[in-house]
């Protein structure tokens, strides 16, 4: 469906909340030349940002087991914007393993899922050394990336600088605060203007160990939540990601033991692991758990409920937007008019 925008024009366009959603959409805005301003409440380390405690991982076709297929569909667009836009972002795939106990579930994965090669146990340690005689069999989505979130956004940062744009850390203002298009990134925090959305909670453990090398996000089937070990610069691991419906801060003793056993259980070498840091983030999520981007009045555009797949659409759902202004373009599935 097509109509003619009224928020066109040559106005400035202010952007609240420097997270990843934000970010691109602040990204995308300059690079079409328009005057951008992102405003960001915390400092520059955003440890006020639900992009902080993110795993990063780029990964529709995983995704699809559990997400409805428009969270497929933009993850697919955002692959090729994260392309275009940071060619260094890594790309080497994602891999899906299982204990034998846990079959049935890795055998629902593969139904549920597509764009994979199945690997045996030689092809598997030829893909991750270290995982060699540790599992009879995986899943290689060869398309599927990975970025370290607390270092992708600064370079976005950055990007933003370079294409014209500015970025103000400490500035706590609100839509009526400011002139011309007003977009609204501001996740959880938009609760004032959005009653609707909620948090979920997802935990993270940051491990360091050189015991153990792995060159993509490895997700390992659990009776609860799949495991992602997902690794990082400098000998570091990320291990999540628990989904839990709850909006208090840190991690549970049992999220704990969970998430560090099952770790252990894909290498004994994570046993000896330095535990450097324990987080959480509140993703926010309507009640469909689907994102919206929303069109109130001429003035203010609200972007908000990626839930779990921040890092993955949020490039898209900047296209999109940048789209409604320019070009009057409106992607009936994620856009409503309020």
């Amino acid at each position: 469906m097509q109509q003619t925008s009224t928020t066109r024009g040559d106005r400035p366009v202010s952007i609240i909340g420097a997270g990843i959603a934000g970010a691109w959409q602040a990204l995308l805005f300059a690079r079409a030349g328009h005057a951008v301003t992102l405003h960001e409440r915390s400092d520059e380390s955003l440890v006020l940002s639900t992009s902080h405690w993110a795993g990063g991982m780029l990964a529709p076709y995983c995704e699809s087991e559990v997400s409805e297929p428009l969270i497929s569909r933009l993850g697919l667009k955002s692959l090729d914007i994260w392309r275009r836009e940071l060619p260094d972002t890594p790309f080497n795939g994602s891999l899906v393993i299982a204990h034998a106990r846990d079959r049935a579930d890795y055998d629902r994965f593969a139904r549920r899922t597509s764009d994979y090669q199945r690997l045996d146990t030689a092809a598997l340690a030829a893909l991750e050394p270290s995982l060699e005689g540790r599992f009879r069999e995986g899943l290689f989505y060869p398309a599927e990336g990975h970025v370290e979130p607390r270092r992708v956004l600064p370079k976005l940062h950055q990007r933003i600088v370079e294409a014209g744009g500015r970025v103000l850390f400490n500035s706590h203002v609100t839509a009526d605060d400011l002139d011309g298009l007003v977009i609204d990134c501001r996740g959880l925090e938009a609760r004032d203007t959005e009653p609707e959305l909620r948090g979920v909670k997802g935990e993270m453990i940051l491990i360091e160990t050189a015991e153990v090398s792995l060159a993509r996000p490895v997700r390992l089937m659990h009776p609860r939540f799949p495991l992602y070990l997902i690794p990082r610069e400098d000998n570091l691991f990320m291990l999540g990601a628990t989904s839990l419906e709850a909006e208090d801060t840190g991690v549970s003793l049992r999220s704990a033991l969970e998430l560090l056993g099952a770790a252990y259980s894909v290498h004994p070498a994570f046993g000896e692991a330095r535990i450097l840091e324990f987080g959480s983030g509140l993703r926010p999520a309507y009640p469909d758990n689907l994102p919206r981007i929303t069109v109130k009045g001429q003035r203010e555009i609200r972007v908000n409920g990626l839930y779990r797949h921040g890092f993955l659409i949020a490039p898209a759902l900047a296209q999109a937007t940048l789209n409604y202004v320019e070009r009057g373009q409106i992607d009936n599935e994620v856009m409503r008019c309020a």
